[in-house]
């Protein structure tokens, strides 16, 4: 049975002065639906989303809502039609409470004007109620997770009677679980009856959320498909031109020298009263290898490439090789010191300084290379960041470019270039492509290969399973702590590495 179509928008076109970025672009949305739309960087989606949430006032084309024709030019226009969106950035106050969060500019009022905090609360407990979340209505926002915090701003979409909610890469700081807790109340909204378009670059997603997936590319529409009724090869295929496969650039791997070898390396945080995050993990590197560590969340793998960074200082014991030479890693000083460079998970919270420009965060690493008597060596300084940016093909007007300016592809580049400015030996890349989209992903694997054809050994912890596939040259698993398989590229496969990252007895 066809449901009731909700949202038509008709040949909706944009421009930015010369720049096209809608195209007479048609969608369609019914009610209950979880519609993907996907694209890369620039194809187009936010504009999109931005033009019917109110935030671009002026374009081409109409906007229907159950079939009427609507005005939607501001933020306020949207939410009157029962368009909400809920931001990557979460909008919410966290010196707030979550009810004041959830009815700002909208409070509830007493009779003589005074703020109705009772009211409001026990309305907001109305909403959190409905998608099963515990927290209290007084709670400071500041206070909770982000998983939770997320929740919240659902709650506040549910206060305007959303009828239609955009949620873009909801998931992006969000853990397993809290991932799982979300797709439960979007489905639920679903089965209420409100209709959801959900922006994201995670393909396991869209398949395990989505009924239909509306493509983009350079501002025009691909196509609309039944999630059902295509595959990961195919949508991409659709935002890019080419399938998944084709992205990873071949090499033949030849036999070379090792750079790295650990031998039995244990950690336990110090937090958890001896409970061992790395046991007895030993392994080698070679130069121009890219060995993958393939594991689920909380298996190990992101805190190995901490230990080897020292991260973790004096919490581990174990021995450390590189180029055959016994080495004492304490401290991130002294890996770098070491020649060993760590793209951290976190690009936004760890690896870079966002109101510092691109320049500035490459140096940051080896301020003594270009200081001299207290004075940097700018002309020098400025000739390396020049040469990383052309290099690493970063998409910016200049070195002086803020950061947090960047798209994620480019702001991954930056710390890239970051480390190769120290010549290191060792690169550890964690999650190096999280929250990019498909293009650019395509680009830094480029770079990942260059690199590794160029003598480094890179260390690739990815939680994307045709990505540690694609790239690695050999891959380790591990469980528990502990390594329990290792693949040659040729033997590998993804119920292999799923087998072997779930049996903690496995090796």
């Amino acid at each position: 049975m066809q449901r009731e179509t909700i949202l038509q928008m008709n040949q909706i076109s944009k421009s930015f002065g010369t720049v096209h970025a809608l195209s007479k672009v048609d969608v369609e949305l019914y009610q209950g639906e979880i519609m993907a739309l996907l694209g890369e960087n620039g194809a187009g989606k936010s504009t999109l989303m931005d033009i019917l949430s109110g935030a671009i006032p002026s374009y081409d084309g109409e906007i229907r809502i159950k079939n009427q024709y609507v005005n939607i030019h501001t933020p306020n226009d949207a939410r009157k039609q029962g368009v909400v969106k809920i931001h990557q950035e979460l909008q919410l106050i966290p010196e707030l409470t979550v009810a004041e969060n959830i009815f700002l500019g909208r409070e509830k009022r007493t009779s003589l004007g005074f703020i109705d905090y009772k009211l409001m609360n026990a309305r907001a407990t109305q909403y959190l109620n409905i998608l099963g979340v515990h927290v209290e209505p007084n709670q400071l926002v500041k206070q909770l997770r982000i998983g939770e915090q997320q929740l919240v701003e659902i709650a506040k979409a549910l206060s305007l009677d959303a009828k239609i909610l955009i949620m873009d890469e909801p998931t992006t700081a969000l853990s397993k679980n809290e991932t799982e807790k979300l797709f439960q109340v979007v489905q639920q909204l679903s089965m209420e009856g409100v209709s959801i378009i959900y922006i994201t670059h995670r393909m396991e997603e869209i398949f395990k959320l989505s009924k239909r997936v509306v493509v983009l590319r350079d501002g025009m529409l691909v196509g609309s498909v039944k999630t059902s009724e295509t595959s990961h090869d195919e949508l991409v295929k659709m935002m890019v031109g080419r399938t998944f496969n084709e992205l990873f650039p071949y090499r033949d791997k030849q036999t070379s020298k090792e750079v790295l070898r650990v031998e039995n390396l244990w950690y336990a945080p110090s937090e958890t009263l001896g409970k061992r995050k790395l046991k007895e993990v030993s392994f080698s590197l070679h130069e121009g290898e890219i060995l993958g560590i393939s594991g689920l969340l909380g298996s190990g793998r992101s805190e190995l490439l901490e230990c080897l960074y020292g991260v973790h200082q004096g919490n581990h014991t174990g021995h450390i090789y590189i180029r055959n030479q016994l080495v004492e890693i304490h401290h991130p000083k002294e890996a770098i010191e070491c020649g060993i460079g760590f793209v951290t998970e976190d690009r936004k919270a760890q690896g870079l300084v966002l109101t510092r420009s691109i320049g500035e965060n490459m140096s940051l690493p080896l301020l003594n290379k270009f200081s001299t008597l207290f004075f940097m060596r700018k002309k020098v300084e400025k000739r390396h960041w020049n040469e990383q940016i052309q290099t690493l093909k970063i998409k910016a007007p200049s070195y002086a470019t803020l950061t947090q300016n960047l798209s994620g592809g480019n702001q991954q580049k930056v710390i890239i270039g970051k480390w190769l400015l120290s010549n290191p030996a060792i690169l550890l890349l964690d999650e190096p492509t999280r929250g990019i989209d498909v293009n650019a992903k395509a680009e830094i694997y480029q770079v990942i290969h260059q690199l590794a054809m160029s003598g480094l050994g890179i260390l690739l912890v990815s939680s994307d399973m045709p990505e540690i596939l694609g790239l690695s040259d050999r891959i380790l698993t591990i469980c528990e702590g502990r390594i329990t398989g290792e693949f040659l590229k040729h033997e590998a496969t993804e119920e292999k590495l799923l087998k072997a990252a779930t049996d903690s007895e496995a090796e």
